[in-house]
């Protein structure tokens, strides 16, 4: 009988960041949305709430201009605040959009009532929720919005054991060995202000010689 195959021998599992929008119609349902968002297993990595002008709109909907619907839906995203987030999970990018339904609400309460655009979605357009619908529409959605962000696939597997063994564990050894050495009266604290405190991470500032 083969022995069962080790942490460090599982194979690499990439997860996936993908673009997700609550548009003005659902934003009063926000709450119930991130909720269900996370209840299926997503991480929201970065989330910012904002209201576009109808030229930011153009920008991100450029692959539509010249369509008879464009007009519409420029000024219905402009109409009021969205909620812009990177979700993460494993084939985020399907998932999400198999959460969101069919792109017409009516047709979404006919063949996936659960769905959030049969929930809250009105018709075509007024359909609560957006998402990225390939890797390279995600990473262009996602610089859109924040232009900082990594939108490179989160390693795990042997990648992500190699960088925690390299670079976290020392850290933590360290702390350990004197939150023994100190025995403070409240560790968890102890020890949270001692890795804030020793960062390797952290930009050391050097206070100007009078």
């Amino acid at each position: 009988m083969e022995a069962p195959a080790t942490f460090m021998e599982q194979p690499a599992i990439f997860v996936e960041r993908t673009l997700a929008i609550i548009k003005p119609d659902a934003i009063d349902q926000s709450a119930a949305i991130l909720r269900f968002i996370e209840d299926h297993g997503f991480a929201i990595l970065q989330q910012r709430r904002l209201h576009m002008t109808p030229e930011q709109c153009s920008d991100f909907y450029a692959e539509h201009y010249g369509k008879m619907f464009f007009p519409s839906l420029v000024s219905f995203m402009s109409s009021g605040p969205i909620i812009a987030m990177v979700l993460a999970k494993e084939n985020s990018i399907l998932e999400w959009r198999d959460l969101l339904g069919p792109t017409s609400s009516h047709r979404a309460r006919e063949t996936h009532p659960e769905s959030l655009r049969a929930i809250y979605g009105t018709d075509d357009q007024r359909n609560a929720v957006h998402g990225s619908d390939s890797q390279k529409g995600a990473e262009r959605e996602i610089r859109f919005f924040f232009p900082d962000a990594v939108v490179e696939p989160i390693s795990s597997g042997d990648q992500a054991t190699d960088y925690l063994v390299k670079n976290v564990m020392p850290v933590l050894t360290n702390g350990f060995v004197e939150l023994c050495k100190v025995k403070p009266e409240d560790p968890l604290t102890w020890i949270a202000d001692w890795l804030m405190a020793n960062n390797p991470n952290k930009p050391q500032v050097q206070e100007p010689v009078a």
